[in-house]
């Protein structure tokens, strides 16, 4: 090989090597089945019912890494019906299944307050199980205009 064979070769490989350094990582976003999964690992088989439930998060958030949110579910919280557990999930971070939370009667009140990071614009769930085995829910739609759960490799 000559001199100008190694340079071109050493050339090319700067430039390659240069480019993968550009490379931006970013975890998967949990697809609808893995969303499904998720849940369905929680619920089983079991209906999950709409009401009971209230998810307070802002609707808007300008910044995806800290997004606060509360959920809360209607029940007297006694020895005979209380609340078990309180899930959250979402659709586009990597792990779906962000929070559980679980529950005696002894909590006194069926509250959970927590700050979730969002990777982008999408809807979270919040499933609560009850003393007699049924399962509720409630649904937000969230919009980021800073997504957070990305990450860069140098």
């Amino acid at each position: 090989m000559t001199n100008s064979d190694h340079a071109t070769r050493r050339t090319f490989l700067s430039l390659t090597g240069g480019a993968a350094v550009l490379v931006i990582v970013r975890p998967a976003d949990a697809t609808p089945a893995m969303l499904q999964a998720a849940i369905r690992n929680v619920v089983g088989e079991a209906n999950v019912l709409i009401g009971k439930v209230k998810l307070d998060i802002p609707p808007l958030v300008e910044n995806g890494n800290t997004v606060p949110m509360t959920v809360s579910v209607t029940s007297p919280m006694t020895a005979d019906e209380y609340v078990k557990s309180i899930h959250i999930f979402n659709e586009k971070n990597p792990q779906p299944n962000i929070g559980n939370f679980y529950l005696t009667p002894r909590a006194g009140r069926a509250q959970v307050s927590a700050r979730i990071r969002l990777a982008d614009s999408q809807k979270v769930t919040a499933i609560a199980r009850l003393s007699d085995g049924t399962f509720w829910s409630a649904t937000a739609d969230v919009v980021v205009t800073l997504a957070a759960c990305t990450e860069e490799a140098i």
